[in-house]
């Protein structure tokens, strides 16, 4: 039996196309072969063709015929793909790969080989391999570590990936990551350790272990781990588990930042709120926004207004916060974050759920225009708080910088319609980065010359003009590549924007009352806006439960509030740092106050509001058998570096795709095995969930 299944196997990998030679082998030892004495009559072989002629025809055909259509009609848990031409023009897998992965001889018991003596792992099958090896075991498979281990991985794309002949015993499935995720990880370890000796000798002890970069960097790496274990785990938003991560960091001692690092990590949240406003312009839909801007702005700004209100209110007679710290506190407390609220809509829009009323789209888009509001709020509010001129100077720069923001952010919008070139080679890197440094130009120059509320609006104004321009050029609003690379920069600055907060975090110097009555503010706030959005969706095409659904989604809070939380702490160090006299004890009371609130908005609204929209979306949401494609919705909720490409792999698949159907065929099939009408067949694989 050995000696027959290597000679099988053998075969298999001579000719991983054509197997009329290894059948035509099969019958002539079976026609030689005496019949074994049984009982029970012998069951006919299922490889074997029904036709007698087997020499007219010695290639298997990726088109379909009667012996391929015999043969994958029959019961099997592991399907190939056998059309290339029906894959697409993008991402194409390599013909091996596809013929090593179909049902190419049944007689072959593949499970049967795998649990015999000689275990051999080819280079082409190794994840399938793996598959059946676990499938020699059920009840392993619903074990409770095969579920969470499982739930670690992810499939190769393209080729299968290469092992070394004793990965499977050193490195079992589903215990230990593929060879290609192993040797990819490793790589990028040891590029970093190889960044760090370089910086370390370069910039000298403050890279050193223990120094402050050193701890930032460590910092950022174990935030970015622990998101990713909280998106495994629970399917919570990774920035729950980086807060988490920077909170527990500070309090064992391991992150203790000097002056000089704290100004610096001022920096970081600065650039990581250029690149949420950025990322809220560019998710815009300037058309959908023209068809149901009165609804957009009716559902952002007037529940918005209420919860500021309500939180300055209550912050002022509860915390007992002078009035103008309790409208900066509320300006900051009422804004809503896409960062939660995107990736669970993205998970019903999967699903089918309010896609045909365009629920995502409205969502969004009331989050961006949200987010705006805050930021410039809480600008204008601060200016005036830490500004030094006269008091009516002060209450006319408030409407002077909403109307020199929004002017200064059209006027670079159209700039980058016509710069750079819409020709140019280099058209989309120079896009973002002059998107990039404009914005950051406004944020930090607005707050230089004391108009902090107009660089935000700025920002978000220039995003979405540019934006508009760029969709009337040809650009689609679903796959902007410029909005692809500012969501790349966010999964860099999410990290440091998250674990940074909860560095600020000291869990012996918090007050429990000043836990408590925060606890209460923030739940107030959160229900009675709830309320009032669903009664601002007044005549509109929504019903009553979806009406609540969206006012219950914008009740995750996280993004601003971790980027302007700290900022007013800052300002008051900065005001005081000229004179070089100590702040007052009281103003450092106050912009503590503020800090503890925005952490405590994030812990508790944000899994909150990502459990209750994944609830509540299916009972409150009609769900659509086949979702449309909006406009305005990103094809994915979470894109990786594999997003941005030197080669357009549709154009290229699109050209070979015509080539091979103007191309005539090599060799005409013989009458006896064509069917004209039969279409091509296409297997996919299937893949356990």
């Amino acid at each position: 039996m050995v000696r027959k299944t290597s000679i099988r196997m053998t075969a298999i990998k001579e000719y991983p196309f054509d197997l009329s030679d290894l059948q035509k082998s099969e019958e002539e030892k079976a026609l030689h072969q005496p019949p074994k004495p049984t009982d029970a009559p012998a069951r006919p072989r299922s490889s074997i063709s029904s036709h007698t002629n087997t020499d007219v025809k010695r290639r298997v055909s990726i088109m379909a015929d009667e012996n391929s259509k015999d043969r994958e009609n029959q019961p099997s848990e592991r399907n190939g793909r056998l059309s290339a031409q029906a894959e697409g023009p993008s991402r194409r897998k390599s013909n091996l790969h596809n013929a090593m992965t179909a049902e190419i001889d049944s007689s072959w018991d593949r499970g049967q080989h795998i649990e015999g003596r000689f275990k051999k792992y080819s280079t082409t099958s190794s994840v399938y391999s793996k598959k059946a090896f676990s499938q020699q075991s059920d009840h392993i498979e619903r074990s409770w570590w095969y579920a969470c281990c499982a739930s670690c991985h992810q499939e190769d794309a393209g080729i299968p990936s290469w092992e070394p002949p004793l990965w499977q015993k050193v490195c079992p499935y589903p215990l230990c990551p593929s060879y290609r995720q192993f040797a990819q990880t490793l790589s990028v370890f040891l590029i970093g350790i190889l960044i760090w000796v370089l910086v370390w000798i370069v910039m000298g002890s403050t890279a050193a272990p223990g120094g402050q970069l050193f701890m930032l960097a460590a910092l950022t790496i174990a935030a970015h781990f622990g998101g990713w274990l909280m998106v495994k785990i629970t399917t919570l938003p990774p920035l729950i588990g980086m807060l988490i991560i920077g909170i527990v960091l500070k309090n064992v001692g391991f992150v203790d930042f000097d002056e000089d690092y704290l100004h610096v990590t001022s920096y970081i949240r600065k650039i990581a709120l250029t690149i949420i406003l950025t990322r809220a312009g560019l998710d815009l839909d300037p058309v959908a926004m023209k068809k149901i801007f009165l609804t957009v702005i009716k559902l952002a700004l007037v529940p918005w207004t209420f919860e500021c209100c309500l939180c300055a209110v209550m912050s002022h007679f509860l915390l007992s916060l002078p009035w103008d710290w309790a409208f900066l506190l509320g300006s900051v407390v009422a804004a809503v974050s896409p960062a939660v609220v995107v990736p669970c809509l993205f998970r019903l829009r999967g699903k089918g759920y309010g896609v045909s009323k365009g629920i995502p789209t409205l969502v969004l888009a009331v989050s961006g225009i949200d987010d705006a509001a805050s930021v410039a709020v809480f600008g204008i509010v601060s200016a005036i708080m830490f500004a030094t001129s006269s008091l009516t100077m002060n209450i006319v720069q408030g409407p002077l910088s909403v109307i020199g923001g929004v002017a200064f952010g059209v006027l670079c919008g159209y700039l980058l319609k016509y710069v750079p070139e819409r020709n140019d080679a280099f058209l989309v890197p120079l896009r973002v980065l002059m998107l990039l440094t404009g914005g950051l130009v406004s944020v930090l120059g607005s707050e230089e010359v004391g108009w902090g509320g107009a660089g935000p609006l700025a920002v978000i104004a220039s995003a979405f003009i540019a934006c508009k321009n760029w969709t009337e050029m040809g650009w689609e609003l679903e796959d902007n590549p410029v909005a692809t690379a500012f969501e790349i920069f966010w999964m860099f600055f999410e990290p440091m924007l998250f674990s940074v907060t909860g560095a600020q975090v000291v869990i012996k110097e918090l007050e429990p009352r000043l836990v408590l009555i925060s606890a209460g503010i923030l739940l107030t706030c959160t229900v009675l806006r709830a309320l009032l959005t669903s009664a601002c969706a007044v005549r509109s095409n929504l019903n009553t439960k979806e009406k609540f659904f969206v006012g219950l989604s914008w009740m995750a809070k996280a993004t601003v509030q971790a980027a302007l939380g700290t900022v007013a702490l800052d300002e008051v160090k900065k005001m005081y740092a000229v004179t070089g006299e100590d702040p007052p004890a009281e103003l450092i009371e106050y912009a503590e106050i503020v800090i503890t609130v925005c952490i405590m908005s994030i812990v508790i609204t944000a899994p909150v509001g990502a459990i209750v929209i994944t609830i509540a979306g299916p009972r409150l949401l009609s769900k659509t058998t086949k979702p449309p494609v909006l406009e305005g919705w990103r094809r994915s909720h979470r894109p990786s570096i594999r997003d941005i490409s030197i080669i357009d792999e549709e154009e290229m698949g699109e050209k070979d795709a015509e080539a091979e159907e103007s191309s005539p065929p090599a060799s005409p099939t013989p009458a006896a095995y064509s069917t004209p009408t039969a279409a091509p067949i296409t297997v996919q694989p299937n893949h356990r969930t």
